[in-house]
């Protein structure tokens, strides 16, 4: 198959695609983080693990349809990890 018989993205599975991928990636640096300072370990492993196995087992179900309500469920539940960590982080500066 060659890039010309793939099928084009809507805009809304590049929206989730990337709003899964910026996770993912911030994801991948809090863990590089956390390794190196020594806080939170268990949350940046865990975080990574869980977005690997949900990201993946979602588009598995789902036949690979990036803009499914499961797909989105499980990058809003990263989204929400994100706003914890953040939200803790605040609270431990303050």
């Amino acid at each position: 198959m060659t890039a010309d018989e793939l099928p084009s993205l809507t805009r809304s599975q590049k929206g989730w695609s990337l709003a899964a991928a910026i996770l993912f990636l911030i994801g991948i640096a809090f863990l590089g983080f956390a390794l190196n300072a020594g806080v939170l370990r268990p949350f940046a492993i865990g975080w990574v693990a869980l977005q690997i196995f949900g990201y993946a087992g979602a588009l598995k179900l789902t036949n690979g349809e990036v803009a499914h309500p499961l797909f989105k469920s499980q990058v809003i539940l990263h989204a929400i990890a994100l706003m914890l960590l953040v939200v803790s982080i605040v609270k431990v500066l303050q």
